[in-house]
């Protein structure tokens, strides 16, 4: 049994390679802090297990034959369920990231990432913190960077309120570090999301990447 202080977190894998989920069944198994409850081979798959079991994070793939992740993470979001979204891909085109992102995903990873940034990236997909890998960002860093029309550019103090976000820095976190309230937050944040016509944290980091306003 874990410790009280360690938190155990649950997954659910959607993966429609069946060596992919036995290896990152094996893998999570091996550590104490996380319990993989089940496994799906598509999208409608997921959603099914995923709503059946409530883990803390389902891992997501995204094209799959019978269902792909996009569509399974919005239908998550319209169901109300819980459980975060943490998209492990192999994919990272510009077709594939932002439709993700969108439809309600916590964070994008590619699957060469490093055992231990998969081990952080869940931890923080868990605690409802936005986790993009390098590689995304940098892709969405080089799309295009003008504003959309009709945007309102961000005040010093949002763009420095989305960039802590972008760092997987929780609401305590930066209003302890740009000594405010965690209520200025919170507005700076539902200033920031009108601005950019995001509907969460994950959101605002893709656009504020895909705009310049980060990177």
């Amino acid at each position: 049994m874990a410790q009280d202080s360690a938190r155990v977190i649950t997954l659910v894998v959607v993966d429609d390679h069946p060596v992919v989920r036995d290896g990152l069944r094996g893998m999570f198994d091996s550590a104490p802090d996380f319990e993989v409850l089940g496994e799906a081979s598509n999208g409608v798959e997921g959603v099914d297990l995923a709503v059946r079991l409530d883990p803390d994070v389902v891992l997501m793939d995204l094209r799959m034959p019978g269902g792909g992740g996009v569509a399974a993470i919005a239908e998550l979001a319209r169901r109300g369920a819980r459980s975060k979204v943490l998209v492990l891909t192999t994919y990272d085109t510009d077709s594939d990231t932002l439709p993700a992102i969108e439809a309600g995903a916590t964070g994008y990873l590619l699957k060469d990432a490093p055992r231990d940034e998969l081990f952080t990236a869940v931890r923080a997909a868990a605690d409802g913190r936005t986790v993009l890998s390098p590689a995304v960002a940098s892709r969405l860093i080089s799309r295009v960077r003008t504003p959309a029309a009709g945007s309102e550019s961000l005040s010093g103090r949002e763009r420095e309120v989305l960039e802590l976000v972008a760092k997987g820095t929780s609401n305590r976190e930066i209003a302890a570090e740009l000594f405010i309230s965690e209520a200025t937050v919170k507005t700076h944040l539902t200033h920031v999301f009108a601005k950019l016509g995001a509907k969460d944290r994950a959101a605002a980091v893709a656009i504020g990447y895909d705009r310049g306003i980060l990177g």
